[in-house]
């Protein structure tokens, strides 16, 4: 094909696209301006704001409704009309125990599993947390070399997905896994990292950490980065040595944003599902069955669906978070 073959190619190409593009700027504005008429200007932010109140009400708000309908009703069918009315007989079901401390006192045992495993978990996990978030923050606000790569790679796990990460770990972890296999090219036995109930919640802990840390380490490493230099420079001239000035000038003044590490922490920690799911799917045994799982399982895995306990359970765990943003909520205004 010839330079002026394409030359003329390339401008019939130019003219359709430009009266593709005008019809269409002229088709919306015709749609809108017709709007406009009818509702007036002050009605058009709602026409604007209609499309994600459209999908928050589908896909967020009706299901919410819905959950509240499968609570309340018993049977195994998934249709709402189909569903007896039961009452407060599911969440009866969850709660009753004999003995709270002993989950197999209660009707309901895996809830209670469920939700001791989900406490310690949150314990351990939000303390670990917390201190590991809080030391490399310290160490990265420091003048070292390269600090800006370090930033960067404390944080380059929050970008990857929970499901990545689970599946790298157990790739690393597992029985014929790379670690183990290092482990005996070296002549030392095979650990039971995921056979081991203790070894699984140790890992399920250690991995949720190393994923989420650096979103952490960036809100601690922004609230350290606020405090003033001068109020160090003023420390030191009084004679005051690192530990005095991490304890009178770090922790007092990186407080309000302590807290809200520690409730934004808590309120992730108690919703754990996808690293442990895939991870060790629960086990093993109910070792790292946590309250999310629980619900998913009665949901959605059990052979008898039993979409009313899952619900009971979620407006359960519901209550829980709502408590935790609460917490928040009143820590961010004392902090303004």
């Amino acid at each position: 094909m010839s330079l002026a073959n394409l030359k003329t190619l390339r401008d019939t190409a130019d003219r359709f696209f430009t009266a593709v593009y005008d019809g269409l700027v002229a088709a919306v504005d015709f749609i809108f301006s017709f709007i406009q008429r009818l509702l007036g200007i002050k009605g058009m932010p709602y026409v604007f704001v209609l499309p994600n109140l459209l999908i928050f009400g589908i896909f967020i708000l009706f299901p919410m409704l819905l959950n509240f309908v499968y609570a309340f009703t018993g049977g195994t069918s998934f249709f709402p009309e189909q569903r007896p009315w039961v009452g407060t007989q599911n969440f009866e079901q969850l709660l009753t125990c004999k003995n709270y401390l002993d989950p197999n006192t209660c009707v309901e045992d895996l809830f209670w599993r469920a939700v001791y495993n989900t406490i310690w978990y949150v314990v351990f996990q939000v303390a670990g947390m917390v201190l590991i978030s809080l030391l490399t923050a310290l160490i990265l606000n420091r003048k070292i070399k390269a600090r800006g790569f370090f930033r960067s790679v404390f944080f380059y796990p929050v970008l990857l997905s929970p499901i990545v990460v689970s599946l790298i770990w157990k790739w690393i972890l597992q029985d014929t896994g790379a670690l183990n296999g290092i482990l005996t090219s070296l002549g030392y036995q095979k650990m039971p990292f995921l056979i081991n109930a203790q070894q699984a919640q140790f890992w399920v802990v250690m991995i949720s950490i190393w994923a989420f840390m650096g979103f952490y380490t960036l809100i601690l490493l922004a609230g350290l980065q606020s405090i003033p230099a001068d109020l160090y420079e003023a420390a030191a001239i009084d004679g005051a040595n690192p530990w005095q000035a991490f304890t009178r000038i770090t922790m007092p003044l990186l407080t309000p944003t302590m807290v809200v590490v520690v409730v934004l922490s808590l309120i992730r920690a108690v919703q754990v599902f996808d690293i442990a799911f895939v991870f060790t799917g629960g086990g093993p045994g109910t070792a790292t069955l946590f309250l999310v799982q629980f619900i998913y399982n009665y949901g959605f895995s059990s052979p008898n669906k039993l979409f009313g306990l899952a619900a009971a359970a979620s407006l359960v765990m519901a209550a829980v978070l709502i408590i935790l943003t609460g917490i928040q909520l009143l820590a961010r205004r004392e902090e303004n």
